[in-house]
């Protein structure tokens, strides 16, 4: 009896393994025809990145760069929008692209950023930042009621005119946290450059489009999630306390 138990149990995990090995192959394929459906309705430039199963049964999910939509099995229908699991209260779109938007804020180059903080300075955040971006400068004077913060602010001049003077001569006076502040919050004009002097600017504009950064304020916290676009205090607050928590 025990033999033909074992004997039993062995055959069901042989045939669940070639049931998902089955499935595998077949899922691949379709992803594919997918793909190529949707390349062939699409405009050419738009390069499709992955197709996977979306989390509804019959949709699939299709990234474009950092872009989330959503298809048929035939790939006849693009959809743009959310799913939200009304169960758990949770958006299970802006999860995914948060996972893909993440940024390891370990290997950001700090040593490239204007660095400045309140308090302690226990808690962390880099911010992607223009001098002439008025969302930017609402944002630095939140910054001020945020206790025991530590700002990296990475100059990121992308609004042309004047932000990349700018954003040099503030790297290079003779204090760039003070000429930042002083500039953002107070107005004051940044002391003109005189002479050469090695900025990063250049460098944190291509760490923008490495990381897809399109616009300022960006926000990146330290366990990885971007914020795009300026947050009060008390949602930063939040924002800190939900990452202490993980």
């Amino acid at each position: 009896m025990k033999f033909k138990t074992a004997a039993l149990a062995a055959a069901t995990v042989a045939a669940i393994a070639t049931t998902l090995a089955l499935t595998a192959v077949a899922q691949v394929p379709q992803e594919a025809a997918i793909r190529k459906a949707l390349g062939e309705r699409l405009n050419s430039s738009a390069k499709i990145d992955e197709v996977n199963k979306a989390p509804i049964a019959g949709l699939f999910e299709v990234r474009i760069g950092n872009d989330v939509f959503y298809t048929d099995a035939e790939g006849a229908y693009l959809i743009r929008g959310e799913i939200l699991d009304l169960k758990t209260k949770r958006n299970l779109t802006e999860e995914r692209v948060a996972k893909l938007t993440a940024i390891d804020f370990a290997s950001l180059p700090l040593k490239d950023a204007v660095v400045w903080k309140t308090g302690t300075g226990a808690r962390k955040i880099a911010v992607f930042a223009d001098p002439n971006c008025g969302y930017c400068k609402r944002f630095e004077k939140e910054l001020s009621n945020v206790k025991d913060l530590t700002v990296y602010t990475f100059l990121l001049p992308i609004l042309g005119g004047d932000s990349p003077d700018k954003a040099n001569a503030i790297w290079c006076a003779k204090d760039a946290s003070v000429a930042w502040r002083a500039w953002m919050v107070d107005g004051v004009q940044p002391p003109k450059l005189l002479g050469a002097c090695a900025s990063p600017v250049e460098r944190n504009v291509e760490l923008s489009r490495k990381h897809r950064v399109n616009g300022t304020p960006a926000i990146v916290f330290e366990d990885g999630t971007r914020v795009p676009g300026m947050l009060t205090a008390p949602q930063l607050e939040k924002q800190l306390a939900s990452v202490g928590k993980s």
